[in-house]
């Protein structure tokens, strides 16, 4: 979907709407400044990066041109995974990425994109705008000189593309596959070899068999990958990715030096693509798994229960040595199992029940 066709519906009017009210009165802006992003997503890169392009036009749009940014693709200024210290260290001045890449500096950064057995992207955005998740995700930030907000999200994602088919947790084993987080670490629990490796880089590994299994987004992002080609057994549902969010990451020293209106300003747009993408990705998921499997052969799996329960006992083993780093991390670990318990809790009664009767009353 075009930003201009976004604009038209109901949601991107609404969006719209709400950041003119909010920011057309202080819309006089001393001068004007330049944004510099970087993203880890390559340049005109199907679904994440087209989004995070998106985005970066969307600040200049709003803001008139008083805040004109210059977005820079992984790999034109920076290597994908660079791209966090390159922010940390105002050599650009934000992000667009998962932050749960950065969990090598603190497994923290995971709960800020996603966990295995975590939030849908429902349940985490609830956790981020209204329960203190936010609040967490500033502590953590703070420390590294970052101030995050989240500019995107996927969804629940599938399991993943396999060039064999995953019968029993023993098929795992010796795997090589490419999956970052702590959904990596929950692979590596169950005899796997996880591979972290940035988008632009997935499928070329994939086709020469340095890799065994990857997972990305879902259908539709994966389709423009073409992951079909080199391995055709698709598998659902993810344990790892429940609701994938991304983060608009920005020099702390940077945004703090920003007056309200730019700062406004920036949270609208980021807010606005934040459901965008969403939007976007449901509204095109199941097109693009019909198609899959009709012209392309693709295979559809769906892991069995036992499967499932090897990849829960060993999330709860990660957990536990994630919440043992440091204070922070059991912190943001209990306040995040508190808020999954109490929203996911709802949604079992309220929206999941609904969509389980509804699928059964209508043959979905």
């Amino acid at each position: 979907m075009k930003r201009r066709d976004f604009l038209k519906t109901g949601a991107g009017v609404a969006a719209a709407g709400a950041a003119a009210t909010t920011l057309a009165a202080p819309a006089i802006a001393q001068g004007k400044k330049e944004m510099v992003i970087v993203s880890t997503w390559p340049k005109d890169f199907p679904g994440l990066g087209i989004s995070a392009q998106r985005l970066a036009a969307r600040i200049t749009e709003l803001s008139e041109g008083r805040l004109t940014t210059k977005y820079f693709a992984a790999g034109e200024k920076v290597g994908a995974f660079d791209s966090f210290d390159h922010v940390r260290n105002g050599d650009a001045n934000a992000y667009i990425a998962a932050d749960y890449y950065w969990k090598g500096k603190h497994p923290a950064w995971a709960y800020f994109t996603t966990v295995p057995f975590g939030m849908t992207t429902i349940e985490w955005n609830a956790w981020i705008k209204y329960a203190g998740g936010q609040e967490l995700w500033d502590e953590l930030a703070d420390g590294f000189g970052l101030k995050c907000l989240p500019c995107g999200a996927t969804g629940t994602q599938m399991g993943g593309w396999f060039n064999k088919e995953i019968e029993t947790a023993d098929d795992l084993k010796g795997l090589k596959m490419r999956i970052p987080g702590l959904g990596g670490d929950v692979m590596a629990k169950l005899g796997a070899s996880p591979v972290s490796l940035p988008g632009g880089q997935i499928f070329e590994n994939l086709v020469s068999g340095a890799i065994d299994a990857t997972e990305w987004v879902g259908p539709y992002n994966d389709y423009f990958m073409k992951f079909y080609e080199a391995a055709k057994f698709y598998y659902w549902p993810g344990f790892h990715e429940p609701g994938g969010g991304l983060s608009f990451g920005m020099n702390k020293k940077w945004w703090t030096g920003l007056s309200k209106w730019e700062q406004q300003l920036i949270t609208a747009a980021c807010m606005e693509e934040h459901a965008a993408q969403y939007e976007e990705t449901q509204a095109n998921n199941g097109k693009y798994l019909a198609k899959m499997i009709k012209e392309n052969g693709v295979v559809l799996k769906s892991f069995n229960e036992d499967i499932y329960d090897s990849f829960g006992e060993a999330a709860k083993e990660v957990f536990e040595q994630t919440r043992d780093h440091s204070a922070l991390a059991k912190k943001v670990d209990d306040a995040f199992q508190k808020s999954l318990r109490e929203i996911g809790g709802w949604q079992k009664i309220a929206e999941v029940a609904f969509s389980n009767h509804r699928n059964r009353v209508l043959g979905i």
